[in-house]
């Protein structure tokens, strides 16, 4: 499994990263401020929300001026029951015509990523802050994102996850209502609606940034650092995994 392991980040570029941090760590993460839990909904919930309702909700909608240049929404991807999430900014081009989050290089480079975990795509729920494509690839503004972002809190309790994985600056100031650069994001773990958050760089960035794939890597084990406390706090406290 290690050699496996290692092989993937080879893949990756990353020769040196290795794989020394196995056990929880000895004492918690560092700590950003929370945002509410749960329980505290953003506008227009889905009143028992279920996923069929909730992703024809999205194929129609119409909440801002994205649905007229889009192709089609990007609902999302992969185990509905999953305990990583992972979150990226919006549909690209490729996303746009193929329906799903994450294709072309950048989706392949996260695919390693994924597996550098022990994970495979189809075991973790992979989704964006936007649904639609904005034109021409630009960042997406305030008020988009504050229109999709109660479907992503739908989908959030459907799944359930366990930990949140912010994939780039967009998707982390969004999620985390900030302007604070990504480099001061990174290495601290928040909260989303209850929920860990850590965040990390885009695989797009990344293959522009080969050396900064070492720190991608940092982020991805504090986020399974992280998912080792939450598992077994869990068990400590009697609830079933």
């Amino acid at each position: 499994m290690e050699s496996q392991r290692r092989a993937r980040l080879r893949r990756m570029g990353i020769d040196t990263w290795t794989l020394k941090d196995q056990s929880p760590p000895h004492g918690p993460p560092s700590l950003s401020a929370p945002l509410p839990a749960l329980s505290v909904t953003t506008e227009s919930p889905v009143e028992g929300t279920d996923w069929g309702p909730l992703e024809e909700r999205v194929r129609h909608c119409q909440r801002c001026p994205l649905h007229e240049t889009r192709t089609q929404t990007v609902f999302g991807i992969g185990d509905m029951n999953a305990r990583w999430m992972f979150i990226g900014e919006a549909p690209g081009e490729q996303e746009d015509l193929k329906g799903e989050p994450f294709v072309g290089r950048a989706g392949q480079l996260l695919d390693e990523m994924i597996k550098a975990l022990g994970l495979e795509r189809s075991s973790v729920y992979i989704a964006n802050v936007l649904k639609c494509r904005p034109p021409k690839n630009r960042d997406p503004l305030p008020f988009e994102a504050d229109a999709c972002e109660s479907y992503l809190v739908d989908q959030l309790r459907l799944v359930s996850p366990s930990i949140l994985v912010a994939v780039g600056r967009i998707a982390a100031q969004n999620l985390l209502k900030t302007t604070t650069p990504i480099g001061k994001l990174r290495g601290l773990v928040h909260n989303y609606h209850g929920i860990p958050l850590v965040v990390t760089y885009h695989p797009a960035y990344l293959l522009r940034a080969q050396t900064e794939k070492r720190r991608a890597w940092e982020d991805l084990k504090l986020a399974r650092q992280t998912l080792a406390g939450v598992t077994l706090k869990r068990a400590s406290d009697g609830l079933h995994l």
